[in-house]
């Protein structure tokens, strides 16, 4: 893996729960991700990446555990210097329409982090401003209208140059094309890709779809229940899922080559209750081939292979199946 930009050590993020309780909603997180890359993070809805990604950026503030970039923990970073830290971190949020001001006109939201976070003039932001919207392809003259009048595929490209303005080294695109048509996702996304490639950015793409993440990503974690509970590279990864989870969220992507059906897991119930969470593996309870060990030892993230980790007591054989 190249050099590594962001990592977090210990994540954790807990939330007030009933009757005075707290909710874990991460749980002692460990990922590094690498300068230049982008990193696919995938599980069901309610697993923890949202969380995780807002908790990265100090969108959420965690509970304890560090997040070092560029040589500094952000969890501690407070004042200017959090100010000018946030600068190089942006994120890209699902709603292309909910995360815009609809009074403001798109030329002002999109100078507003160069103003704000980097202190530019206005003749400078105006300039740059102009520049951004013909990079994502609306052209300089939809800085004079609102967001209102533009669809939701072009909602997301001001999204997007408004992510940029900022000039980031690292961004955060949770469910960025989810709200988006087949067709105009494939634009977002071929967007975000000659982005990454062209300005060096490093990114966190969180999604439920698989294959979207099998088209951006050059390495894969998924989460369940507020873990990583599987790091690969996009290839290994959807060549043989290591963990039973990721072999059930991969069985439910459609299969389109030809050929006699396979057998395959499916996954079955639902995330379990974060504020009452199973005994030792927090899979077990959904898991077909879960053993005693599973009820009363908690898994440890280990390295089975260069590059690939995974928190599975019997993982599976990776080279068994190619589910595409």
């Amino acid at each position: 893996m190249s050099e590594v930009l962001l990592s977090a050590r210990g994540l954790r993020v807990d939330y007030p729960g009933r009757a005075g309780g707290r909710v874990r909603a991460l749980r002692d997180v460990d990922l590094d991700i690498a300068q230049g890359e982008t990193l696919g993070l995938v599980g069901e809805s309610g697993c923890g990446k949202s969380t995780l990604g807002r908790a990265l950026l100090r969108v959420v503030e965690p509970s304890a555990g560090r997040i070092d970039f560029l040589g500094a923990d952000l969890t501690r970073l407070r004042g200017r210097r959090l100010k000018r830290t946030r600068a190089e971190l942006q994120m890209v949020f699902q709603d292309p329409f909910g995360s815009l001001n609809p009074r403001r006109k798109v030329a002002e939201i999109v100078a507003e982090p160069m103003l704000r976070a980097r202190g530019a003039s206005r003749a400078e932001a105006e300039r740059a401003v102009a520049g951004l919207l013909d990079l994502v392809g609306l052209g300089a003259e939809a800085g004079g209208r609102k967001p209102h009048e533009f669809s939701g595929g072009q909602r997301q490209r001001i999204g997007i140059a408004r992510a940029l303005a900022s000039s980031p080294r690292f961004v955060v695109a949770d469910e960025a094309v989810s709200a988006l048509d087949v067709s105009i996702q494939a634009q977002v996304l071929n967007l975000l890709s000659e982005l990454v490639r062209d300005r060096g950015l490093t990114m966190l793409f969180i999604s439920h779809d698989l294959g979207v993440v099998r088209h951006i990503a050059d390495r894969v974690a998924v989460m369940y229940l507020g873990e990583i509970i599987e790091i690969a590279s996009r290839d290994a990864f959807f060549t043989g899922p290591a963990h039973p989870y990721s072999g059930a969220l991969l069985a439910g992507v459609p299969v389109l080559r030809p050929g006699p059906p396979r057998e395959r897991q499916l996954l079955e119930g639902e995330l379990p209750d974060p504020a009452n969470p199973p005994a030792g593996c927090l899979f077990r309870t959904r898991c077909p081939f879960a053993t005693d060990i599973c009820g009363t030892r908690h898994p440890e993230l280990r390295e089975i292979a260069p590059g690939r980790s995974v928190r599975c007591h019997l993982p599976l054989d990776t080279a068994s199946e190619d589910p595409h």
